[in-house]
């Protein structure tokens, strides 16, 4: 038989806009917390479950690494239990650490019960250069000694690590999370200044303290470690996931449709919320959830910056752009946490829209690529129409707003790399799908053309 690899089609969506979305979605558990959450269990020898665990392929690739090191995992609807009694390997593989920055965060752990970890150099989103330097940092300043060597990471810790105070550079996010989890049984007090303090850290720092571990919050971006000289075993339900919960809160207002998402919380989508007031955008906020109402109505424009918590969510930055494209007016957005997340803008302007990249900083904000040549402003005019075409996802945010930008435009866009958007959301075409949204998922196929 010969096959035409031109033929070939990889999995894809096939989405056809113009429907309005109605109707209550479940949202999901944190993506962004689940991960670091199960390596968290890595610290104690004792069973720990997570509720409200989101199936997703991230979840499956932190499994697989847990599992590479000793782990017995099980994991049942939305439970996950995790016992790791004995670390039987402190080499993580190429094929399971190289993909994402994860594996960074098992060194702590490892050193804590082994005194030795080495993990490949790591991959992740095609979104700029996501270095590891400020975990490599923090972590030498306990104590750890690691050597760069043939693509990989050799750490050791020959007298344990100890507390110290750390100054991260910039409130990154995983380097807080990694040095939470490498103080809380460290020898003596870790100060962490310039710490980020996300919901999704909030939440590990929860988890941690049902283990055993002293932390406490201080002002100014101050987290207080003390040491302990052992962790057990804990439970813990996982917040919701604001990032899904913005995603489909936007299709509503794109589709002119009315969602209510069961399980949002206001409380982490505050900032996010306050822009939709901004814009004259309706929601209800109730015990059990959030309702946005897409009344037809076209939005003003405005000027956001993205910035580290509580400020505007880089995350939410790709989705509130499509919205923007429908916005009557001149629209400003200013990236600050990342210096190459606005490439997705160039298949939005073959759909329709008008978006300029330009590398000033076009925001108030102190940022750290001013001067630099980053593109990291655009200017959006709206409203403009969106056609359907093929789109070609990056990564998982911007593979998400292609996916609105598909459902609220005219005819049929064939979205490949989905891959992206399974490892990011929990069934996000069938959420759509019941919430009315024409979105169909074809899987692979081959053209056969002869025999």
């Amino acid at each position: 038989m010969l096959v035409s690899d031109s033929q070939s089609k990889a999995p894809h969506y096939l989405i056809t806009g113009g429907t309005p979305l109605h109707g209550d979605v479940v949202l999901s558990g944190a993506k962004n917390a689940v991960t670091k959450m199960v390596i968290t269990s890595l610290l104690t020898t004792n069973p720990c479950t997570l509720r409200n665990v989101p199936l997703l392929g991230d979840l499956d690739l932190t499994i697989k690494l847990c599992q590479e090191l000793g782990a017995q995992v099980h994991l049942d609807d939305h439970t996950l239990s995790i016992c790791t009694e004995q670390i039987t390997n402190t080499t993580i593989s190429r094929k399971v650490g190289g993909l994402n920055r994860l594996c960074v965060m098992t060194i702590g752990p490892l050193l804590h019960r082994t005194g030795e970890a080495s993990i490949p150099m790591p991959g992740g989103d095609r979104i700029g250069p996501r270095p590891i330097d400020f975990h490599i940092q923090g972590l030498r300043q306990m104590g750890a000694h690691i050597v760069e060597e043939d693509g990989y990471y050799h750490c050791t810790a020959p007298q344990g690590l100890r507390g110290t105070t750390i100054r991260l550079p910039f409130p990154s996010v995983m380097a807080t999370e990694n040095l939470l989890l490498s103080a809380s049984l460290a020898k003596g007090v870790t100060i962490i200044e310039n710490a980020a303090t996300e919901p999704e850290i909030v939440d590990l720092v929860k988890l941690l303290q049902k283990m055993g571990a002293i932390i406490e919050f201080k002002v100014d971006r101050r987290l207080v470690v003390e040491g302990v000289k052992s962790l057990h075993g804990a439970s813990h339900t996982l917040l919701s996931d604001r990032n899904e919960a913005v995603s489909l809160a936007i299709a509503a207002y794109l589709t002119r449709g009315d969602i209510y998402l069961r399980r949002a919380q206001q409380d982490t989508l505050l900032t996010f919320l306050n822009t939709l007031s901004k814009m004259k955008l309706r929601f209800e906020v109730d015990d059990e959830g959030i309702r946005f109402i897409g009344d037809g109505s076209v939005p003003p424009p405005i000027s956001l910056e993205t910035d580290v918590h509580p400020g505007f969510m880089t995350d939410w930055q790709q989705p509130f752009t499509i919205l923007l494209t429908q916005a009557n007016g001149i629209s400003v957005v200013h990236e600050t946490i990342y210096e190459d997340r606005f490439g997705y803008t160039s298949a939005l302007n073959e759909m329709g829209a008008h978006i300029g990249l330009f590398p000033k900083c076009l925001g108030e904000i102190p940022c750290r690529f001013r001067e630099k040549q980053h593109m990291h402003s655009c200017v959006v005019r709206g409203p403009t129409p969106l056609h359907g075409i093929r789109l070609d996802i990056p990564d998982i945010r911007a593979g998400c707003s292609y996916i609105l930008a598909a459902l609220c435009a005219e005819g049929t866009s064939e979205v490949y790399g989905i891959e992206h958007i399974e490892r990011g959301y929990e069934h996000l075409d069938g959420k759509l799908r019941s919430l009315g949204a024409q979105i169909e998922k074809i899987d692979a196929t081959v053209e056969v053309l002869g025999s």
